[in-house]
């Protein structure tokens, strides 16, 4: 026995383009497995076969690192300067904000802690192994390279195996590789270079044993296994920001930045020429820096992506991750998965190829539902002889069932290829049970690889006695000598046929039958020899959605471009693309992925929609390459092999029925219908919600920008404080829970998915977004001053002026609610005031808050205000008015001028 340390170095070998007895010499093992006391040196040295897990970030931490934000520490500041002038509701308000946001940020946290979880939890718990010639059940994580591993049907592959022997085995990996159909397995050796889902000599940790048995010997354990590997990939990713928090980033900066360098001009001007007492002058400061701070921004934003996330849920998109609403309205390309996204996950027979021609059929999935066309006209099955033929040949040579349940539908039992054959016959008119009844089946001969086809044997009660045939065109061709309708077999036309069915992404079984003695009770190979009758060809697909094909114009409308990046072959993968309406031509494969540079990757990415045979590490570089082109990713997918590339994109979006937990657990989005259309309809709300978060910004930032410039006007000209830090906070308060937040509620734009997403390098404030804050500040600041002077001018005392000032301020926001409802329509329209009842029920309370303010005693005493008379609520709403109507004038003035969104 060699030492342990002796053992080869496993990292790097092409095991799949080995012989099996070269592997087994390569690991110092045998085709009776290890001894026990190999087996306890080897699991010394390279450890349990499990995942890792990586130590978490403390809670405490990750608790801090919310507050590791300018916007944050701007609310901060205000909270405390707020404290330090003893208003202590509004300081509670603002840490509110903070607190709020920072228990968000903290929940959501740690996705890439609990994607790795869901991937280490698909290594198998149990493992049968030979262990020096005797059989034995082992705990999975005590398994080392060089074991041999016993597999049967149901199965879940603990390690990565090199398969050694192999009878009727296909394995399901479709959460690996993303092919639909389980993968037949081979122990023959395949080509150094070949893609994972081609290494057919190989059994994956994770996957499952459809049907069959095999023995393999572990050449790889733990991280290093495929799926091992793509829990690494899915650690090594670092999770990006979304659009909206790097926008929100920088306003951040910037406004902190103004409001910094407007305070110290501020105070230096009022101090060396204004002569103003420091002390004063540092509350005007004060008061100028609350004014300017947008404190209930985060809030604003918090409950409008939270309103978007409920949108979503009812449209059965459950969002992870609340920026990942205004993320997919956001994104310029999404990267889709093939199977079970844009695909139903059901094989489907779509045409039946007779001697006298093909048949079309329609119906998708495994409902019998549909029928036959032949040049585009219905037929009736009972009439055509050969397709019955064919239909009965599909049914009894098939060991599948199909069972209806009320709620659930159709569901399959056995091979989905065989649930296709099985749908089609029914769709034919065959009813199973009495087809069975009438030709039972006496004897079979199971599919295995070595003969590639499966044949049954079967008499009627008139004792005739036949064998259907079903298997790989080029064998069961191989084994006719005429068709159905009696004339030899033109070989070269069926191939044809055959590689016609096939370039459309269609996989072809071919069917057939032959008369056997009557009395015959036993069927063997021998038996299949050449003298079938040829029944016809089969073609099947996992045909796709028919929403996706809509869901994808609808992407393109709105400017998205949709790339299918699959695990299956590229001629499928093309046919599919083809369908659903993308650029299928010469279709990009992972082999040429891996031998491009990034320059040369990003020419040939722009020539195809369509990324075949793609493993999770070129399914990363293709999300690298496209947001390296400044573009905004969604990546959709269900499998295990997805979950790298949905945690870097910029949105992951992963399948909930048939998704694995690591891709769920790896994405921002999960879709419970599995159904890309969600994706649309989530895009037009990503879309609707980022509207609306600009339209609160529209909102709120004119209101500060108006206080803050009063400030600014009373301190340059000498003047009276026209308002109160206090009641600045008051009109902040108010109206960020009340008029702010009905904004969230507004229901799409006109044409929202008929417009380009907007550019990933965009600023959160654009020139025509900046333009109109600073000609509604001024509007406010303007109305503001006059009523603060005509009040103080007719004899108000200075109470009765500030009070005015705060009611224009606020009646001057109501009005412009309805303004900034529409970015450049018209308000004078019925929709203005009912399209959004949120926003009329805001208004009132709103209303109701000022007459408190303005005539309650205590609120008079806590805020210094005082009882207006008439004349003076006639001026506030007149200028308000003035103000609606001056806004509507710019925005008409933005339509000539062709700008639609700002």
């Amino acid at each position: 026995m060699a030492p342990a340390t002796d053992t080869p170095s496993l990292t790097g070998e092409a095991w799949h383009a080995s012989p099996g007895t070269r592997v087994l010499q390569r690991l110092d093992s045998t085709d009776t497995g290890l001894t026990p006391a190999q087996a306890i040196e080897r699991l010394a040295q390279h450890g349990p076969n499990r995942i890792e897990q990586i130590a978490h970030t403390g809670w405490w931490m990750r608790l801090l690192r919310q507050f590791n934000n300018l916007l944050i520490a701007v609310l901060l500041v205000a909270a405390l300067v707020t404290f330090w002038l003893r208003d202590h509701l509004d300081a509670a308000v603002i840490l509110g904000v903070v607190v709020i946001n920072a228990i968000i940020g903290f929940v959501q946290e740690g996705k890439a802690e609990r994607a790795l979880d869901a991937v280490r939890a698909m290594l198998a718990s149990r493992a049968t192994v030979l262990r020096g010639g005797d059989r034995h059940e082992i705990d999975a994580a005590d398994l080392v390279p060089g074991d041999v591993v016993l597999l049967e049907s149901g199965a879940r592959v603990p390690a990565d195996l090199r398969l050694l022997r192999c009878k009727n085995l296909r394995i399901d990996e479709s959460a690996l590789t993303g092919e639909s159909v389980p993968t037949e397995k081979d122990a023959a050796p395949v080509a150094d270079d070949a893609p994972l889902g081609d290494r057919l000599c190989m059994a994956f940790a994770g996957t499952t044993v459809a049907v069959g048995q095999a023995s393999g010997v572990v050449v790889a354990t733990a991280a290093h296994t495929e799926i091992g590997r793509i829990g690494t990939l899915v650690s090594d990713v670092q999770g990006l920001s979304t659009p909206l928090t790097r926008r929100l980033d920088q306003f951040a900066r910037q406004i902190t930045l103004v409001i910094g360098v407007v305070s110290v001009i501020t105070f230096l001007y009022g101090h060396f020429v204004g002569g103003l007492p420091p002390l004063a002058l540092f509350l005007a400061v004060v008061g100028l820096a609350v004014a300017a701070i947008p404190e209930g921004l985060p809030a604003i934003v918090t409950i409008t992506l939270a309103i978007g996330t409920a949108a979503m849920a009812r449209q059965r998109a459950v969002v992870r991750r609340l920026p990942a609403v205004e993320t997919l309205g956001s994104v310029s390309v999404i990267c889709t998965d093939k199977t079970g996204t844009l695909t139903r996950n059901e094989m489907t027979a779509v045409s039946a190829m007779l001697a006298d021609g093909t048949l079309a059929v329609t119906g998708a999935g495994y409902a019998p539902e549909g029928g036959f066309h032949r040049a585009g006209a219905a037929l009736d099955p009972a009439n055509e002889a050969g397709l019955q033929r064919l239909a009965r040949c599909a049914l009894l040579c098939n060991d599948a069932q199909l069972h209806h349940t009320t709620g659930a539908g159709w569901t399959l039992a056995g091979d989905p290829t065989e649930g296709a054959l099985l749908t089609m016959a029914i769709k034919a008119g065959l009813d199973p049970v009495e087809a069975i009844g009438l030709t039972p089946r006496v004897d079979e001969i199971p599919f295995e690889s070595e003969h590639r086809f499966m044949a049954t044997l079967h008499h009627d009660h008139a004792g005739h006695v036949f064998v259907l045939l079903k298997g790989a065109p080029e064998r069961v061709l191989s084994l006719c000598t005429q068709d159905h309708l009696g004339a030899a077999l033109d070989v070269a036309a069926w191939r044809a046929r055959m590689n016609d069915a096939a370039s459309r992404g269609q996989r072809v079984l071919a069917l057939a039958e032959c008369d056997l003695p009557a009395g015959t009770l036993a069927l063997t190979v021998g038996d299949i020899t050449p003298r079938f009758t040829l029944l016809g060809l089969v073609g099947l697909m996992d045909p796709p959605r028919t929403e996706a094909i809509q869901a994808v114009a609808d992407c393109h409308g709105a400017g998205i471009r949709v790339v299918m990046i699959t695990g299956d072959h590229a001629v499928t993968a093309a046919a599919i693309g083809r369908e659903i309406g993308l650029r299928d031509g010469q279709p990009l494969t992972g082999a040429e992925i891996d031998r491009l540079d990034d320059a040369a990757l990003t020419v040939r990415l722009a020539q195809t929609d369509v990324v075949a045979r793609a493993s999770p590490e070129n399914k990363l570089r293709l999300v690298a390459t496209l947001q390296a082109e400044g573009k905004l990713v969604a990546m959709t997918g269900d499998g295990v092999n997805d979950a790298p590339a949905l945690k870097t994109a910029d949105i992951g979006v992963a399948m909930g029925q048939r998704g694995t937990d690591a891709a769920r657990e790896a994405a921002d989005l999960v879709l419970t219908d599995d159904n890309f259309a969600t994706i649309a309809a989530a895009v037009r709300e990503g879309r609707t919600v980022f509207d609306n978060i600009k339209k609160s910004l529209l909102f709120v930032l004119p209101t500060n920008g108006g206080e803050a410039g009063l400030i600014l006007l009373a301190v340059f000209a000498g003047l009276a404080m026209p308002v109160t830090a206090a009641q600045i906070l008051w009109i902040n308060m108010v109206t960020s829970i009340t008029l702010d937040i009905s904004l969230a509620f507004e229901p799409a734009e006109r044409g929202v998915m008929q417009r380009p997403p907007r550019p990933a390098n965009e600023p959160l404030i654009t020139r025509w977004m900046l333009m109109r804050v600073v000609f509604v500040s001024l509007l406010l600041m303007g109305a503001c001053f006059f009523v603060f002077n005509w009040q103080l001018a007719r004899g108000g005392s200075l109470e009765m002026a500030r009070t005015t000032v705060i009611n224009m301020m606020v009646v001057g926001e109501i009005f412009y609610l309805f303004n900034v409802r529409h970015f450049t329509a018209s308000a004078f329209t019925r929709d203005t005031l009912l399209g959004n009842p949120v926003a009329v029920w805001t208004s009132a309370i709103t209303l109701a808050l000022q007459l408190l303010l303005t005539y309650a005693p205590p609120m008079q005493r806590l805020f210094g205000t005082a009882a207006l008379d008439a004349p003076t609520w006639g001026v506030i709403a007149a200028l308000a008015a003035v103000m609606f109507v001056a806004v509507e004038a710019e925005k008409a003035w933005l339509r000539r001028r062709d700008v639609h969104r700002i």
